[in-house]
Parts: C-alpha cells; sequence; structure tokens
C-alpha cells in the first residue's frame, strides 16, 4: 500500500513578524504565530510553483522591537515654511530564529522552492532554505513542532482577514499546535 508524501522545504532566518489583520494602528503587537490563506499563496506565487500543501511554523522567542512611525499628513508650518509629519513609536513582538517547513506535493516543486529565499511579511523578514529536500509521509509531517491553520470553515474556525487573491474574501483556519513550537530551538 502506497502512502501519499510530502517533499518539505525547511526554512530559517534570524526573525520574522506577521502582521495580525486586527493589528491596524495598534501601539503595541505581537507576530501571528500561522500563516493565512493569502500568505501562503503570495509564498507560492513568489516561488512559482504548483501548490503549497501544507505548513508548520515555530521560533525560539517573542523579542520587543520599537519601531518608529510617521503619519500620512504633513503639517504645515508656515512660520517655518516648512512640512513636517507626526511620528510616534510602535512596538512590535518579532519571532525570534522562526522555522518554517513547507510542503509540496512534488520534488521539482521542492527543488525549485530549496533555491529560493521567501519573506514572511515584511521585505526584512528573510527566511533562507536548507539545501536538502526532505521526504516525509503525512504522519511524519504531522510530528514536526509548530503552529498551522488548517484552512476552512468549520466549528472550531476563527476568522483571519480577508484574501486579496479572492476578491477580499473573508478567510478562516483553525489553528493547530503540534508538540512545543515555541523555544524548542535554544537562542544561540
Amino acid at each position: 500500500m502506497s502512502q501519499e508524501l510530502y517533499y518539505v522545504v525547511r526554512y530559517t532566518g534570524p526573525f520574522g513578524y506577521i502582521k495580525p489583520w486586527t493589528a491596524v494602528r495598534d501601539e503595541r503587537t505581537f507576530s501571528q504565530q500561522f500563516l493565512t490563506p493569502s500568505i501562503v499563496e503570495g509564498i507560492r506565487q513568489k516561488l512559482g510553483v504548483e501548490g503549497i500543501l501544507r505548513h508548520r511554523l515555530s521560533y525560539a522567542k517573542i523579542d520587543q522591537q520599537q519601531e518608529r512611525t510617521q503619519s500620512r499628513a504633513f503639517v504645515i508650518e508656515a512660520k517655518r515654511k516648512r512640512a513636517t509629519r507626526e511620528q510616534s513609536i510602535l512596538i512590535r513582538g518579532v519571532m525570534l530564529n522562526p522555522v518554517l517547513h513547507l510542503a509540496f506535493s512534488t520534488r521539482e516543486d521542492a527543488e525549485r522552492a530549496a533555491e529560493q529565499h521567501i519573506c514572511l511579511c515584511r521585505n526584512e523578514d528573510i527566511l533562507l532554505p536548507d539545501d536538502l529536500v526532505l521526504t516525509q509521509t503525512i504522519d511524519e509531517f504531522d510530528q514536526i513542532p509548530g503552529f498551522e491553520l488548517l484552512f476552512g470553515e468549520s466549528p472550531s474556525a476563527v476568522m483571519v482577514g480577508y484574501d486579496r487573491f479572492q476578491a477580499n474574501q473573508p478567510m478562516y483556519g483553525t489553528v493547530k499546535i503540534v508538540g512545543r513550537p515555541v523555544g524548542a530551538d535554544p537562542l544561540e
């Protein structure tokens, strides 16, 4: 009896931040701990692959980082003859040493993905692939520690945003937590 196989690529990086869709102007936010359908679709398009079947995300810890922002509107100072922008400070809870596993249906897609970097949501959150592609059964993939959003509506599903690739349709999913997804790998 043959069992369906996943071709898995492991990505790692120094830090990552996934902005929750509800945190538009919040002063303090923590990174979302899973990928939404629109994030997976963006990664799929960037990699140029047929599809990404599953994902699993873990990290060492959350670190709070400050970020200076400027408002969109200008303030005109007539006496000084200049325009300025109001500034403020945001505090972001950023994942340190994120590890992302992506599962593909074909070895060709996995090998193509293993030659490219990805960004979680911000351009500075670069994750680099390991060189090798792992061949795993579904049961083996299910043992990888981490967070995963199982896409679709169900009684336990929550809304996770609007899908910009599907005419802004609401996205739903159920968060699956396996093992110890935070702090399993110690900081160096």
